[in-house]
């Protein structure tokens, strides 16, 4: 049976952080037995999309003999990020938590390495994809596990019809169902073209200037498709190269076509702007296509999830890996690394990803064909070339492969999208580079 539990009082207890005492209470298994595990997800944002690591926890905590609690903790308000500063500032809470995509370099001296399992969890899963050993390696050990809840891929969703009449392009046909894709002439280039066309006809592309993550992870796949770097993976600083001044004038081009407030968009934004029939592509995971089926189904059946365009370096889709971590201060830990195994299996993840109808990914290159994505719909297939199921693209994280201390205050400050919007409001390009250099050597400096 499930019995409440105060997560208010513990968390105030515990934790640094009063705020953190908002977080909703967590489901509890009331056996007695060998040890408890506590657990701290984060708060899908998939309707019903939490009861499945709910089921999977609580059956393994039967077979185990484990009691098991589940705080499901929203990232609206950052209070996930607030939580884990406190258990980290504590030494504290729960024994298992789920951290964001730069979270586990950031709090690398408080996690157990889990390269035990990790080695157990590859042998039976494959390779995970690059990106993720880029977020959860330091010194080649394993900080966290990478998890399917939460992982994503803010790459284009377009409408079939506004893209067909206004652009030209037929978007199923460049990215069959079921099919390779046929996207040889899907370059930046012509994503320009389409957004100039696609305003013309009063449908702009709703891609955002704004300082949160969906703007940040557009700018950063953009730039890696020039191959403009900003920090290199030896931590030199490379503002000033031709490539990306190529970049910005790239993105100068394209911003006179977006919504005249993009400058100030959040991660909302371009969702409700999809979902209220007023742009014809923004870049996000299916949530927006998941809320439109519920509330604008004239919306969703004309929406198309597919890869990003080409640049002259390649194609890059923003990926942003959720990662399942250890407190090396939980009290069972071994527990934990069990039960992070489980989750790890493949029946398991094929739950996930069907339970959040098709939102989350697995790292593991296997697990990109599993039929969820296929059979999801209106309209069928939408969403089968979401998890990149013919290498198609490079996933990649914005502002890598400078090191991860570096790379991450660049994407928290937002460096690429304040660069653009200085450019773009007129600002010499080469005073735009001075200051982003500027900003990025006093972060070294810190």
């Amino acid at each position: 049976m499930l019995k409440s539990r105060v997560t208010r009082r513990r968390l105030l207890e515990q934790s640094a952080l009063a705020t953190t005492a908002l977080i909703a209470a967590p489901y509890v298994r009331g056996a007695h037995a060998a040890g408890k595990l506590a657990i701290g997800f984060w708060d899908h944002w998939v309707p019903g999309a939490n009861n499945a690591t709910k089921v999977m926890c609580e059956e393994w905590g039967a077979k185990e003999k484990v009691e098991i609690s589940i705080d499901y903790i929203t990232s609206q308000g950052n209070k996930n990020l607030l939580t884990i500063a406190a258990e980290a500032q504590a030494r504290s809470g729960h024994d298992i938590f789920a951290f964001p995509t730069w979270e586990p370099q950031a709090h690398a001296r408080n996690l157990e390495p889990v390269d035990d399992i990790m080695a157990e969890i590859v042998k039976a899963n494959g390779p995970v994809n690059p990106t993720v050993e880029y977020l959860a390696r330091l010194n080649g050990k394993w900080l966290a596990v990478p998890a399917t809840v939460g992982s994503q891929i803010k790459g284009p969703c377009s409408r079939i019809d506004l893209m067909k009449q206004l652009a030209g392009i037929d978007v199923q046909a460049m990215y069959p169902a079921g099919s390779a894709p046929k996207a040889e002439a899907w370059t930046l280039d012509a994503m320009l073209k389409a957004a100039e066309a696609c305003h013309k006809g009063g449908h702009p592309f709703g891609i955002g200037l704004g300082v949160t993550e969906d703007n940040v992870d557009t700018s950063g796949a953009i730039f890696q498709s020039f191959g403009a770097n900003l920090v290199d993976a030896k931590g030199n600083v490379t503002v000033k190269t031709d490539t990306v001044r190529q970049a910005m004038e790239y993105y100068k081009k394209l911003a006179q076509f977006l919504p005249p407030d993009a400058p100030a968009w959040d991660n909302a934004s371009n969702n409700k702007y999809l979902i209220a029939g007023k742009g014809a592509l923004i870049m996000n995971p299916p949530s927006s296509w998941a809320v439109a089926k519920r509330d604008a189904p004239q919306v969703a059946e004309q929406l198309w999830t597919h890869g990003m365009p080409s640049g002259p370096k390649g194609r890059f889709a923003p990926f942003l890996p959720y990662f399942w971590g250890v407190w090396n201060f939980g009290k069972n830990k071994s527990a934990a690394k069990s039960l992070l195994v489980h989750l790890s299996k493949a029946d398991n993840i094929e739950k996930m990803v069907a339970a959040s109808a098709g939102y989350d990914l697995p790292a593991f290159t296997k697990f990109s064909t599993l039929k969820t994505w296929a059979e999801e719909g209106p309209p069928k297939g939408t969403l089968y070339h979401y998890p990149n199921p013919h290498d198609h693209q490079t996933l990649s994280v914005c502002a890598a492969p400078a090191p991860p201390k570096i790379a991450h205050q660049i994407y928290t400050q937002a460096i690429q999208t304040k660069m653009v919007v200085r450019y773009m409001k007129g600002e010499a390009l080469d005073k735009t580079l001075a200051w982003a250099e500027s900003e990025i050597e006093g972060f070294m400096r810190t």
